[in-house]
Parts: C-alpha cells; sequence; structure tokens
C-alpha cells in the first residue's frame, strides 16, 4: 500500500473508534503512561491490564502504547535513565554498563534482550530506569488524557452533526 493510502485507512479507523470518549481518553491515557515505561516488551500488557483495572479502553490503551516505536526507543531509554539517576541522587557509576544497555537499544535488538541486560545490571540500574520511566509517564500521560478527551468529544460531535440532517426547517402550515 502507498503511504498516503494507509495513512488515510488508520485515520479512518481511528475517526471511527466507538466507545465514550471519556473511556477512549482514558484508555489513550494509559497506553502513553504504559509506553513511556522502559519496559519495552511489556508495555501493551500494562496498557492493557490499567485499562482493564480502570475500565478504560482497550483498544486505545494497545494504540497508545505506540508512543514508544522504534523510531524513539533510544530518547525514551536515555532519558528515563538519566532523569531516574539525577531523581534518585545517583551517580553515573556504571558508565560501560548503561552504554551495553543504549548500544542495544540503538540496534534494535529484542525487547527481551534489552530486558535482560538491565536485569542483569542490578537493582541501582533498574531503579533509575524504572523512576525515570514512571516520572516521564506521569508528566506525559496525564496531559494526553485531556487532550485526547477533547479530540473524541469532538469526534463524536462531528458524527452526531452528520447524522441530523441540516436541511429540515420546520415550516409553518
Amino acid at each position: 500500500m502507498e503511504l498516503k493510502r494507509l495513512t488515510r485507512y488508520y485515520y479512518l479507523r481511528f475517526i471511527r473508534l466507538r466507545g465514550n470518549p471519556q473511556e477512549l481518553a482514558l484508555g489513550m491515557s494509559f497506553g502513553i503512561f504504559a509506553g513511556m515505561m522502559p519496559i519495552l516488551p511489556f508495555q501493551t500488557a500494562l496498557a492493557l491490564v490499567l485499562a482493564l483495572a480502570f475500565k478504560g479502553s482497550k483498544i486505545t490503551a494497545a494504540l497508545g502504547t505506540w508512543i514508544s516505536n522504534p523510531l524513539n526507543w533510544y530518547f525514551l531509554y536515555y532519558y528515563s535513565y538519566k532523569i531516574g539517576a539525577s531523581a534518585l541522587g545517583m551517580q553515573e557509576q556504571q558508565g560501560a554498563i548503561f552504554s551495553s544497555i543504549m548500544t542495544s537499544v540503538r540496534l534494535r535488538e529484542d525487547g527481551m534482550v534489552i530486558a535482560e541486560k538491565i536485569m542483569e545490571a542490578g537493582g541501582v540500574m533498574i531503579a533509575s530506569f524504572l523512576t525515570g520511566g514512571l516520572i516521564m509517564a506521569i508528566v506525559v500521560s496525564i496531559p494526553s488524557y485531556f487532550i485526547f478527551l477533547y479530540i473524541f468529544r469532538k469526534i463524536r460531535a462531528w458524527r452526531e452533526s452528520r447524522r441530523t440532517p441540516r436541511n429540515w426547517r420546520v415550516t409553518e402550515h
């Protein structure tokens, strides 16, 4: 498929999502939250669990995880670690290990390989990545709820305006 056609296809699928705007926005926010976490092979699972637990849309939760994609994985992991290490007041003592993890991310190795390298690095590295990811996830996902709530309300209003004919007039007899 050509890019223009593929883009239109996904646009139409997006605007045809069914559901309450609050549920759709909540699902999207949970997806974005999970997508910002440096838990690459488990992001969709986390988003779906949150959507199930808090009655958000599971479809938009899965869609929201695509905020994390091959184009930005490197930056996501890099800033997760840097923000987490800073928040925890840790010195960068594990430069070689961090460099190895970032090389795996840059080379787009399998998510499980990256997760294993982080786990092997120990508790300090895990805490840094997760703390930084949590901070970024909160900062990005909370405003995303309100942005997508606005978008889904606009889509619903647009859909409803198309259902009612505009040329109907009440005439007096």
